[in-house]
């Protein structure tokens, strides 16, 4: 990616947060592009915010609430509770926000497009696929299908974590120096993580994995009751 301009799409949670640090480790000029879409979770765009006026990155948040009503049959914007348990349980299928990664790769698109950039960087993950269909090989073949019709300059799909897991792109994020406490995953949004939603339990487990504790539980009792709820969900 040296010498690539690149439009990071960043949500402010842990992998796309290891994407940001690792596009500028690789020497891309970045600018980075959040969505506020009505998300429960929104905090994490302030995380998004911070790491990237660390890096000295480029960052704008679109504002996506006025369509919030139309895609509000989901876990993560509407009235429905937010399931507790593991990625893969059906249940995580409620957390699908209908359209998501298309509408802002769309937008990511036309932003290139309109600054003259070659690449929109997407981090999905293998652990995505179980659940979400916009995070799986054939959506984003048909992405780059789109783009090469879309203008009259190509622009390319970057999505470099496709076919690893969340724990090996936390250890890419370790080596890189991410500092974990200004990212955010938990979908309740709350002032501290649930420890039981989907993606607060494979969080969990990725740091169990490389042998770390999340540094967003403060107390080592939560911390243990993270883990010890994650791993019963395996």
């Amino acid at each position: 990616m040296k010498d690539s301009k690149v439009i990071c799409v960043l949500s402010g949670g842990m992998d796309s947060t290891a994407l940001l640090y690792d596009l500028k480790d690789r020497g891309a000029e970045i600018k980075a592009i959040s969505f506020d879409y009505g998300q429960k979770h929104k905090k994490e765009l302030h995380y998004a915010s911070k790491n990237c006026g660390k890096l000295k990155v480029e960052h704008t948040i679109v504002d996506l609430s006025a369509i919030t009503q139309l895609i509000s049959n989901s876990a993560l914007t509407g009235d429905i509770d937010v399931p507790e348990g593991h990625y893969e349980d059906e249940s995580m299928k409620q957390t699908v926000v209908p359209s998501r990664n298309s509408i802002m790769a769309i937008i990511a698109n036309a932003y290139a497009i309109n600054i003259g950039y070659s690449d929109i960087a997407l981090a999905v993950h293998a652990g995505d696929h179980a659940i979400y269909p916009d995070c799986r090989e054939e959506f984003l073949i048909a992405l780059q299908d789109l783009f090469n019709v879309n203008n009259y300059e190509k622009i390319n799909v970057y999505a470099p974590y496709f076919d690893i897991s969340k724990a090996d792109i936390l250890k890419r994020g370790l080596e890189l120096g991410v500092d974990y406490r200004n990212t955010w995953s938990c979908y309740n949004g709350e002032e501290k993580p649930c420890g039981k939603c989907g993606t607060c339990t494979e969080r969990t487990l990725a740091f169990v994995e490389n042998n770390a504790q999340d540094p967003l539980y403060e107390h080592p009792e939560d911390w243990f009751k993270a883990v010890e709820y994650a791993k019963e969900q395996e």
